[in-house]
């Protein structure tokens, strides 16, 4: 297996783009990952851009506004804020911060001039949002006293990215628009873009869970962003379930011969007497077990030939509450996230 400690090159990075197939715990791994890079007085900001208020549903809060806000307390006194960047207000920004357009800006909105906008030219609200993230990322605050030099607002920015499906296209829309505008402040902001999302400042991590399609599809995407030469970061495994039985006992569990006579000979000897039914049900989910845990050995061997560090987060039986996000970031610390 590959190493799941959090290499150098990821503790180095300020922003984590986070995606994964729909259903496996992306956002809520983006929060988890935002809270343990949070801890021990540092300050992160976790950014949604499918208008889903996902954040908001996580953390028990009300829905985000298009402002950041503090919506967690890390560990040792660090802090986790939120923000949800709507494509709309995005390019009133655009256009009030490159532009002095804000006034007219709010007057193209009232006329419904920017929802056509952004819906003639899908690619544009892409750039609006990854535009917003570079800007958050790139904020500074106050100045180094050894250095002279402004620092960082947020020491990390975590991106509750598009799932796999389009998530390269997503960062990458800025590149092929970068190219149409050849000078200006779109030229400007588009390099910057880039040039941010292509850096070692970026990681992207996928979210899977041991089952095969999940599985192929962080694969595939894994081979997309390579190709597109975005930096690829970790692989969060997520709803990880132990196995309940020794590994030399897997193949004949699977097939289930004999499995019902050697169970009622165990039960009997531990004083236990059930009936033909109660005995046929273990039958049937120590089979199902033992077929799951075969089913995730193979295809998590096909994970580890992709040479990336994983970080395992376990299945939360009691479902996935505020207490349990804070479990979670706990347990990435433990595997070395900082």
């Amino acid at each position: 297996m590959t190493d799941q400690r959090w290499p150098a090159a990821l503790a180095e990075a300020r922003l984590h783009v986070v995606s994964g197939k729909g259903g496996t715990g992306k956002t809520t791994l983006a929060a988890a990952l935002a809270l343990a890079l949070a801890a021990g007085g540092r300050r992160t900001l976790l950014v949604e851009v499918e208008g889903r208020q996902g954040i908001a549903q996580v953390f028990d809060t009300p829905p985000l506004p298009y402002a950041e806000q503090r919506i967690a307390v890390a560990p040792d006194g660090g802090e986790v804020r939120g923000l949800s960047v709507d494509a709309e207000a995005a390019l009133l920004e655009y256009l009030e911060m490159f532009y002095n357009l804000g006034l007219a800006g709010r007057t193209l909105r009232r006329m419904g001039a920017i929802e056509f906008a952004t819906t003639l030219a899908p690619g544009l609200r892409d750039v609006l949002l990854t535009g917003k993230v570079k800007e958050c990322v790139g904020r500074t605050v106050g100045e180094d006293r050894r250095g002279g030099r402004r620092v960082p607002l947020y020491d990390a920015v975590v991106l509750d990215a598009p799932p796999t499906g389009r998530v390269v296209k997503f960062l990458d829309v800025t590149k092929a628009m970068g190219s149409l505008a050849r000078t200006g402040p779109i030229h400007s902001q588009s390099e910057g873009v880039v040039e941010l999302l292509h850096s070692s400042q970026t990681v992207v991590h996928l979210v899977t869970q041991l089952e095969d399609l999940p599985v192929q599809e962080t694969l595939d995407t894994v081979d997309e962003i390579r190709e597109a030469g975005l930096p690829m970061g970790g692989v969060l495994v997520n709803r990880v379930r132990p196995s309940r039985l020794p590994a030399t006992a897997l193949t004949g569990a699977a097939t289930g011969a004999g499995l019902g006579a050697g169970l009622r000979s165990g039960l009997e000897a531990a004083g236990l007497f059930l009936k033909d039914e109660e005995v046929d049900g273990l039958v049937s989910e120590t089979v199902e077990h033992a077929e799951r845990v075969q089913v995730e050995a193979a295809v998590r061997s096909r994970l580890d030939a992709a040479g990336l560090p994983q970080l395992e987060l376990p299945e939360l039986t009691e479902g996935v509450d505020l207490g349990g996000i804070y479990e979670l970031a706990e347990l990435l610390r433990e595997q070395g996230v900082r």
